[in-house]
């Protein structure tokens, strides 16, 4: 997959802005401000059909504006497709591929597969185990529309029964049996979407393992570890056991939505003993692992987004990423930077096709 033209209208502070793309290194550069992320965030609503960063759709578009448009030419093999993402300010988005509207977002995921590393990724190691849900599911959706429907449907249920257990409070009353009602969708979908990020996880692991060892040349053991209800209790007993407990607190206190993924580093957790080197290296090779899986199990080579990787790394660990991202024939890679020169010189390093644009 390799994303040929790109243009923006409207979309965040751009009023309009024309790419044409190598196949293989491109590269945004100017100040702070100038909106290079905004053109990353983009082509990351090419892939998945929302911000990387958590936008709302409508915040997207160029303030006092009517809409935005992100529009594409994609080489899909030997055939080309027009991705065309429309948000007017007044109804819903609308994305089409060769002109025709997709009936759900969902159909679209998977088509051309991201990954992006940017200086959000630290959260992943700071904050609570819904952004690393939230990877994790990104991550094996991009791979498998089924576990996809079983996500969105596990979700829709959780939430129909967590407002009966409110309504129940509110009006002090208790239906054990409406409640049960629930429990076989719960637990249909939710042991599914258990056995597939369990199974993820575990051919994860030793990816992560060899791509952290070449980029940071140690000799540290790390290990990804998926934390669920569900290792120890199958979910019909989880909803049993903790009824009155989620009675009291109104919802559903147990189940795959509580998940969470463990960062180590020789047995311990990354965020206590890993120095910031050794945090900035695993989270890039839990990324570069990420690339790894989608290609294996799709066959299609992601593109890779590289936001603001300059002032993380130094410049002979960014030239040893891309490197090596091109030794694996991972895909496209897009890259923004505040300094020109920098960029240049790194590239340059590389035999590779690229281009570099100003913004």
């Amino acid at each position: 997959m390799v994303i040929k033209k790109l243009s923006l209208i409207n979309f965040k502070n751009h009023s309009e802005l024309n790419f044409d793309f190598s196949a293989q290194i491109n590269c945004f550069v100017g100040n702070n401000g100038v909106g290079k992320t905004n053109v990353l965030d983009a082509l990351h609503y090419l892939s998945v059909g929302k911000s990387f960063l958590g936008n709302s759709d409508f915040n997207n578009i160029n303030t006092g504006l009517d809409f935005f448009v992100i529009q594409s030419e994609i080489l899909n093999e030997e055939k080309e497709d027009i991705i065309k993402i429309l948000q007017p300010k007044d109804s819903k988005k609308v994305i089409r591929k060769n002109d025709k509207s997709y009936d759900r977002l969902a159909d679209h995921i998977g088509y051309l597969p991201s990954v992006m590393i940017s200086p959000y990724d630290s959260n992943l190691i700071s904050d609570s185990g819904e952004s690393r849900r939230k990877f994790l599911d990104a991550m094996i959706s991009q791979t498998d529309s089924s576990y996809l429907f079983d996500l969105i449907q596990y979700q829709k249920t959780i939430q129909q029964r967590n407002a009966l257990l409110k309504y129940f409070a509110k009006n002090r009353s208790f239906d054990k049996d409406s409640l049960e009602i629930y429990d076989e969708p719960v637990s249909t979908y939710g042991t599914r979407i258990f056995e597939k990020r369990k199974d993820f996880v575990r051919k994860l692991n030793p990816i992560v393992q060899y791509y952290y060892e070449i980029i940071s040349g140690g000799k540290e053991n790390v290990n990804v570890i998926y934390e669920s209800h569900l290792l120890t209790e199958n979910f019909f007993s989880l909803l049993s056991q903790s009824i009155e407990k989620d009675r009291v607190l109104t919802y559903t206190s147990k189940g795959t939505h509580k998940d969470d993924l463990l960062f180590e580093m020789n047995g311990n957790s990354i965020k206590k003993i890993g120095s910031q080197g050794q945090q900035k290296s695993f989270l890039i090779a839990l990324k570069l692992a990420q690339i790894n899986r989608i290609k294996e199990l799709t066959g299609k080579s992601p593109i890779l987004l590289l936001d603001d990787i300059f002032d993380k790394l130094d410049d002979t660990r960014v030239s040893q990423l891309i490197e090596l991202v091109n030794k694996e024939k991972f895909g496209q890679i897009f890259i923004t930077d505040t300094h020109k020169e920098r960029t240049e010189n790194v590239v340059k390093r590389i035999n590779e096709e690229s281009r570099i644009f100003e913004i």
